[in-house]
């Protein structure tokens, strides 16, 4: 089952958001919690989330801290590409490595950006060499995060007017 495209989306209202941000508080709540938390019914709350786990708005994953579960190489990589006809092929290509857990194109100095999370230092540097060896990586620049103070996905708060 492909993704639906933007267009195609139903728009959001406060109920999916108000939903949405109670998940991203707890992927574990229950829809009775939800329901009774906002004042509707439980099958309200079931179809918004089937609707929006069908367009792609939200997915359910289990997410872990990287450092617990063994990642001590946590780097951010700006990327060259020549030429910039090739900057597509090249994100594709990055873009499935698993090391990924980051990729944009930038407008900046750089073309790609990329964040990775590696075992370690040794696992960086085998990245790091297999990166530039992509056709139309000109040059590579790491910086390593020492600490990562947060990590976390938007606040939907900051949406509202």
């Amino acid at each position: 089952m492909g993704k639906t495209k933007s267009a195609d989306k139903t728009p959001l209202d406060d109920l999916d958001f108000s939903i949405l941000t109670y998940l991203q508080q707890d992927g574990r709540i229950s829809f009775t919690v939800i329901a009774e938390k906002l004042h509707v019914s439980i099958g309200t709350v079931r179809t918004r989330f089937n609707r929006l786990i069908e367009e792609g708005t939200i997915n359910i994953v289990g997410r872990v801290d990287p450092d617990k579960v063994g990642f001590r190489s946590y780097a951010h990589i700006a990327v060259y590409v020549r030429p910039a006809t090739l900057k597509d092929a090249v994100a594709q290509q990055i873009a499935v490595m698993p090391e990924v857990s980051f990729l944009a194109m930038t407008s900046g100095a750089y073309d790609l950006e990329v964040n990775v999370m590696c075992r370690d230092n040794d696992h960086l540097l085998e990245f790091v060499n297999e990166l530039s060896k992509l056709e139309g990586v000109y040059q590579t620049k790491t910086t390593l995060y020492f600490k990562v103070y947060k990590y976390a996905q938007p606040d939907l708060g900051l949406l509202k007017n």
